[in-house]
C-alpha cells in the first residue's frame, strides 16, 4: 500500500475483517513492497509518506492506538521526518527552545498554534512598548517573533481586518529584542482558557 487511498482502504478493510473498532498498532512493514526487498533500489519515498499520512489520520480518528514502521533504514526514516509537524504552544513568554531546536534538527516543522498567547499577551504593557518601537501591533510582533524562531505561526481570528493586519510583517526584530522576548516572564494565567491542559501548564 504505497498510496494514501490504498493504505486507508487497507486499514478499514483490516478492521472490518477482524470485526474491531480499533487496532492496538499498525506499521508500515517495509519501505519497499515486500516482494521488492533486496531486489530494487527504489525506496518509495513518496509512497511511504502517503501511507504514513493514512496511518496518522487513522490514529487521529481512533482507529489505531499506535503507529510505526519496520525495516526502515536511516534514509527512509529521515524522509518521513521531513514531512512531520509538531504543533505546540509557542509564543512570547512561552518559548520551549529546547523542543523547538530538537524538532528543527530532526527536520520536523514546528507550528505555533497560539502565537498571540490566546490573547493574553495583549494585556502586557511591556510587550506593547516593544511593538510601539517597531510601529507595529502586538499581534504583528508576536507573529514575527515565531517566524524568526523558524516556526510556522497559526494566529486565530475571524476578523478580516485582523487577518490582513496579521499578514503585514515586513519588519525585522533585532537580535537583542529577540533575546529579550525569548526570556520574557512566563504568563501565569490564560484566564478562562486555563481549563485546557495546554494553557494550564500541564503540557
Amino acid at each position: 500500500h504505497k498510496t494514501y487511498e490504498e493504505a486507508k482502504a487497507g486499514i478499514d478493510e483490516t478492521l472490518e475483517k477482524m470485526g474491531l473498532d480499533y487496532l492496538d498498532m499498525m506499521i508500515i512493514h517495509s519501505p519497499q513492497p515486500w516482494l521488492e526487498v533486496n531486489q530494487s533500489d527504489d525506496r518509495y519515498v513518496e509512497g511511504n509518506r502517503a501511507a504514513w499520512r493514512a496511518l496518522e489520520d487513522a490514529y487521529k480518528e481512533g482507529k489505531l492506538k499506535a503507529i510505526g514502521i519496520s525495516n526502515f533504514q536511516i534514509g527512509d526514516i529521515e524522509s518521513l521526518l521531513e514531512t512531520m509537524v509538531n504543533q505546540i504552544l509557542l509564543h512570547i513568554s512561552n518559548t520551549p527552545l529546547e523542543l523547538v531546536e530538537y524538532c528543527q534538527k530532526q527536520g520536523v516543522a514546528v507550528e505555533a498554534y497560539s502565537p498571540i498567547a490566546h490573547g493574553e499577551i495583549l494585556n502586557r504593557p511591556e510587550i506593547k512598548a516593544i511593538a510601539d518601537r517597531y510601529r507595529v501591533t502586538v499581534p504583528q510582533l508576536c507573529i514575527r517573533y515565531t517566524l524568526q524562531l523558524g516556526a510556522i505561526a497559526l494566529p486565530k481570528t475571524a476578523n478580516p481586518e485582523h487577518m490582513k493586519s496579521n499578514a503585514q510583517l515586513d519588519f525585522q526584530i533585532s537580535a537583542e529584542d529577540m533575546e529579550l522576548l525569548k526570556n520574557f516572564k512566563k504568563i501565569k494565567s490564560y484566564g478562562d482558557s486555563g481549563i485546557f491542559p495546554v494553557y494550564g501548564g500541564k503540557m
